[in-house]
């Protein structure tokens, strides 16, 4: 990114710092919809967001990709796969936060980095350097030492942690924008959201029209609340190095950690301690690993852009 300007580094630092808070902060919104379930969120969610993400996308005047897109069966069949992933990540986070484990779904996103690489080992047969096979193993003793804290394997982590990193895959090889691609899968899931908010309606289940207009807005707003966060991503992202963005990323876990134990006041034993700080030693290695990459890039290449990383390849929507 160079010949950026301070004045557009300084604001490209102010998105991150928005986007990954308010994905920090969200465990705050989802228990305001209470009564509405979690599978009434999940529905609104993706209604309301298609809602805002198509007025803006009609406010920037950008549509030629979604032309494209229809005239090629196999990317649309990715954005499917997408949509269908992303749908279980928001899901799970929403009933995890409203059933009081936001801790253990903060885990979920500080071991996503580790999933992600271990995917790119199995299924992109990438080879990784040896510090990084450590913070690999670091991360699996984490797990075992996380499901005696929590007398069974953390599942909620577990499945946010695969889907998101599954997520992240499928969308390297669509190649959207951020919008856009919120757009497309948003349009996918729309109908059958939309169908069950009218199937629930029908039977007497929702809550959108008997809980009071304040009650309908909250549920209305979940498509600002997705789309948000999204916009000011990728407004850094194109701002500051990606390496900036692959620290920016824990920013979001790490309130989400500290909600939870302070505000919704869950248990933090010992054994969660120790599991959670295996964790964290895991992050420190990749990113020392990082660092030392490219460090030596510079060193015989001269001056670079800022390196990728598993982390920052995913970083592109919340749960």
């Amino acid at each position: 990114m160079a010949g950026m300007s301070k004045g557009e580094h300084r604001i490209g630092l102010l998105n991150g710092f928005a986007a990954y808070g308010m994905w920090g902060l969200v465990p705050l919104f989802w228990p305001l919809l209470k009564p509405a379930g979690a599978a009434e969120v999940l529905a609104h969610r993706m209604v309301w967001s298609l809602a805002f993400v198509a007025v803006a996308l009609l406010f920037v005047r950008r549509w030629a990709w979604a032309g494209e897109l229809l005239r090629q069966p196999k990317r649309l069949g990715l954005v499917a796969l997408a949509a269908g992933v992303i749908t279980v990540n928001w899901g799970v986070y929403i009933w995890a936060v409203n059933a009081g484990h936001v801790v253990e779904a903060s885990l979920g996103y500080f071991i996503n980095p580790l999933v992600t690489i271990a995917m790119g080992v199995l299924i992109l047969k990438e080879r990784l350097r040896r510090l990084q096979w450590v913070a690999v193993g670091v991360g699996v003793a984490s797990v075992v030492v996380l499901t005696v804290g929590f007398g069974r394997p953390p599942w909620i982590s577990l499945c946010l942690a695969l889907s998101f990193a599954t997520y992240g895959l499928v969308k390297k090889k669509v190649a959207l924008g951020g919008v856009e691609s919120l757009a497309a899968e948003t349009a996918i899931q729309f109908l059958p959201a939309l169908g069950y908010l009218l199937w629930l309606s029908a039977h007497g289940g929702a809550t959108f029209t008997s809980e009071g207009p304040g009650h309908a807005a909250l549920l209305a707003s979940t498509g600002i609340v997705t789309a948000l966060p999204l916009v000011c991503f990728g407004a850094a992202a194109i701002r500051v190095p990606l390496s900036t963005l692959g620290l920016l990323q824990y920013l979001a876990p790490v309130f989400q950690f500290v909600l939870g134990i302070l505000y919704f006041h869950e248990a933090m034993p010992p054994e969660r301690w120790a599991g959670f700080a295996l964790v964290w030693l895991a992050l420190i290695l990749l990113t020392w690993s990082a660092m030392q990459s490219a460090r030596r890039a510079r060193g015989t290449r001269g001056p670079l852009p800022a390196p990728r990383t598993e982390a920052t390849d995913s970083a592109t929507v919340d749960a």
